[in-house]
């Protein structure tokens, strides 16, 4: 039978009695670093123990930090046992004599290996958990997500408990869209413009992990009131080399390959990748709107079909230059295209459903998208508790896009004449950043921790449109009242700085951070951009201070409470700015609203941790926010011309609670599963707001819902090294700025298998099994009423195979590692 583990705890804290309170008569104390055997480098969380020998009651614990080391103090003079054991992880026990009460023994470096075990003639591989908790995060392990196999990082980050991903590819955390996706805890060229389509390009099988942060600290950003969600990307460090190549396909069409290779020395960590995707997808929408003033109809039915490929690689190496100093150069590279086709059938019906007219509007687009990140950062260490990081990189992002509208008009009154119009769209966007980051950490005693830094972040982005018209490709001219360029610069600097200890079972952390942003905006028009006419700039800056504050109890039986408080905010991005209006669909359009300012945020969670030692975790997060100056779509008709305008607004003030409920279990030795259920309560304020255009004002009532969604994760360790995974996700109805969205739910299945001792690994998947995954909203206003269905992708049955190769077992050369500690039994 596998052994018993005791779930790690998510602080660096004590895990079950404090020391003794006479710590001043005895002062005995151990200490050292745990290693990870599987990946390389320090291993945080592991519980270690103290016993005394002979005695199965514990004495005294501590979980290892982020650095791996561990210190615990309060041990009279004797023989104990000391245990290290970690989910997934073979436990090792150490047996210690304390010889005085003053005396400190340095157990060095000790390295955790995977635990494997023989069931009878089923072998059992334990392996990491697929969520585990940290102090102010929860951690997924992507290897783990058989689903997304041959998906897009947008595939599994649909498979993330709390996350969830639209039609659009827009990200959403507990139900809000203001939310901060990193790469590798940083920016990397992500804006709200860009993100969609970077993540729906980048392969699933290049992420090791995926960190979500609903009430991140002071040392972040505060950008997104709902948190922060980082993508870690695979940059194995075992020694010697290690490599993979694969390949697969699916059932819609689309084809993946890649291939990565690592090397690890104690002198150079070195790693490169490169894949090539292709996909294809299709999707579609229903769309019925009422206009309520004189009770007419227009009904619409689309289709899509989008075929991108691109090719995504990353290459890096880091130079130990003496014990102290790293040196790191790591580039990130996409480059892609694709066509994106659709059609649309209109129908226009009298109150007496008779009908006016039918349309027909296609449109054939195409895009060429170039990105790259680079960054170089140095590490030095000024003691073993003590470190300055340096980083400054440089992302650029650039899409070329070319879109063809052909639209015919048919009326059913003779009096009538028939439209026909052509037009071509160029939208070329060009997105410069750069970033500069230092960050001090000083860990002044083993129960205090002081950090510091400064981050400024350059961004610079330009976007022109230029459209031609007509009635056909033969006579179509430059239609300068559809000309724009648009023009958004922002410059943020940061300094913050936190504090964190510890006393007795008590852990705190308390920080403040201070941004100074400056946004710049302009809006050309033809006139503006060619001929020298004026045009308005839109200058705004901004000096805000965004504390943090968290406090975390051990209790004992591995119970813990934690509690915290942040400030956050959500800037408005470019497209939301940008007055000019999007005619892609001529019964739609869009613009952006450059007076928007930001939304501010209160956020405050409650959390309940237990544990227990069968490898059960339960935790409870209760949580509250409130947003002033909330940034939503809005929606108005004008009656004129019988079109949908749709812009964004600062529209009023809103409260957002909940109980998010995460229980992970392991049943039978081969079943765990992971369930989270998330219930929130929401209330918008009332609101009236005259955009630009519209003949009366939007306005919208005060309103309030309850809302929850359920997501189950499954795994099962089946006889012959089989893997199965399922997911389920579920959720309910929602509430929106002018109506809501229907309930909505899917199904994933995964299976692996590895053959040749793990060398040769096959993945099958069915995404959206049961083909549901789709979004319904139903929106109101002022004259009308909308009902509109939007589906894409659909059911998508997917096969991956690997094969692996290099010394995948080697372990780290003892006498070359970085972390050299004194012999197990040297004392300071």
């Amino acid at each position: 039978m596998m052994t018993k583990k005791m779930s790690l705890l998510l602080t660096g804290m004590l895990l079950c009695l404090a020391p003794d309170m006479k710590g001043n008569e005895t002062d005995g104390r151990i200490k050292g670093i745990v290693m990870d055997g599987e990946l390389g480098g320090p291993l945080e969380f592991v519980t270690v123990q103290v016993k005394a020998k002979g005695s199965d009651k514990i004495l005294q614990g501590a979980v290892t930090g982020s650095d791996g080391n561990y210190s615990i103090g309060g041990l009279k003079k004797g023989e104990y046992v000391v245990t290290f054991s970690y989910i997934g992880y073979a436990d090792i026990s150490k047996n210690i004599t304390i010889s005085n009460n003053s005396q400190t023994l340095n157990l060095g470096e000790l390295t955790l290996e995977e635990d494997a075990n023989q069931l009878g003639e089923v072998e059992i591989v334990a392996k990491k958990p697929q969520m585990r908790f940290e102090l102010d995060r929860k951690v997924f392990d992507a290897t783990q997500d058989i689903a997304s196999e041959g998906g897009s990082a947008s595939d599994l980050l649909a498979n993330i408990p709390s996350v969830e991903v639209d039609n659009e590819g827009s990200v959403s955390l507990r139900g809000n869209s203001s939310v901060t996706v990193w790469i590798n805890g940083k920016a990397s060229g992500l804006t709200a413009d860009n993100q969609a389509d970077i993540l729906e390009m980048m392969p699933a099988e290049d992420i090791k992990q995926v960190e979500v942060i609903t009430n991140p600290s002071a040392k972040y950003s505060p950008e997104g009131t709902a948190g922060i969600i980082n993508i870690i990307l695979k940059d194995d460090r075992k020694p010697g080399y290690y490599g993979s190549v694969k390949a697969g396909a699916d059932t819609d069409g689309g084809y993946q390959a890649s291939g990565n290779i690592n090397y690890s020395s104690s002198k150079v960590d070195a790693y490169a990748n490169l894949s090539y995707r292709n996909r294809e997808m299709k999707g579609g929408g229903i769309t019925s709107r009422e206009n309520t003033t004189d009770n007419s109809f227009l009904d619409q039915t689309n289709r899509s079909k989008r075929q991108h490929n691109n090719w995504f690689g990353r290459i890096g190496a880091t130079w130990h230059i003496t014990k102290s100093d790293d040196l790191a150069f790591n580039m990130t590279g996409m480059t892609g295209g694709g066509d994106n086709n659709e059609s649309i059938h209109y129908i226009s019906t009298d109150k007496q459903k008779n009908t006016v007219y039918t349309s027909d509007r296609t449109t054939d687009g195409n895009s060429d998208m170039k990105m790259y990140n680079l960054e170089l950062n140095y590490l030095h260490k000024f003691s073993e508790n003590s470190n300055i990081d340096l980083t400054v990189s440089n992302n650029q992002w650039r899409n070329d896009g070319l879109s063809i509208y052909e639209q015919s008009t048919r009326y059913t009154d003779t009096g009538l004449t028939d439209k026909q119009e052509y037009q071509t769209q160029e939208n070329n966007i060009r997105n410069k950043n750069w970033e500069v980051q230092a960050d001090y950490t000083n860990k002044i005693s083993d129960a205090s921790r002081i950090e510091a830094g400064y981050k400024g972040t350059f961004q610079r982005e330009s976007s022109p449109v230029d459209t031609y018209s007509g009635t056909t490709a033969t006579d179509i001219e430059q239609d300068q009242a559809l000309y724009n360029r648009f023009l958004y610069n922002q410059d943020v600097h940061a300094l913050y700085m936190t504090y964190g200890g510890k006393w007795n079972n008590l852990s705190y952390q308390a920080g403040l951070r201070g941004e100074y942003w400056r946004v710049d905006t302009r809006s050309l028009d033809f006139d503006q951009e060619f001929n020298g006419k004026p045009s308005e700039t839109f200058e705004k800056d901004y000096f805000k201070l965004f504390p943090s504050a968290f406090i975390s109890y051990a209790l004992p039986k591995n119970n813990e409470i934690q509690v915290n408080y942040t400030r956050r905010l959500r800037r408005p991005w470019g497209g939301q700015l940008n007055s000019f209006r999007n005619i892609s669909d001529a019964s739609n359009i869009s613009f952006g609203n450059p007076e928007l300012t930001p939304e501010y945020s209160h956020s405050f969670e409650l959390n309940y941790i237990k544990t227990w030692e069968s490898g059960h975790t339960l935790s409870l997060s209760g949580y509250y926010r409130s947003t002033d100056d909330v940034i939503q779509r809005i929606r108005f008709l004008n009656t004129a011309d019988n079109v949908m305008y749709t812009t964004s607004e600062n529209v009023a003030r809103q409260q957002n609670s909940g109980l998010e409920i995460v229980g992970k279990n392991n049943l039978f030795s081969i079943l765990s599963l992971t369930t989270t259920v998330n219930l929130y309560y929401s209330k918008l304020d009332g609101f009236s707001y005259l955009p630009e255009g519209a003949e009366t004002p939007v306005t919208g009532e005060e309103d309030e819902s309850f809302n929850w969604n359920v997501r189950m994760i499954a795994n099962v360790s089946l006889p012959w090294g089989i893997s199965l995974q399922g997911t389920g996700n579920y959720n309910s109805k929602r509430l929106m700025a002018q109506g809501y969205r229907e309930p909505n739910y899917s199904v994933d299945l995964g299976l692996r298998k590895s053959f040749l001792k793990d060398k040769l690994t096959l993945s099958i998947n069915a995404r959206d099994l049961l083909d549901s995954r789709r979004f319904r909203t139903v929106t109101s206003g002022d004259g009308f009423w909308q009902d509109s269905e939007n589906w894409r992708g659909g059911r998508r049955v997917g096969f991956t195979l690997t094969y692996n190769f290099g010394n995948m077992n080697k372990k780290k050369d003892k006498s070359k590692s970085r972390n050299e500690e004194p012999d197990m039994y040297e004392m300071d």
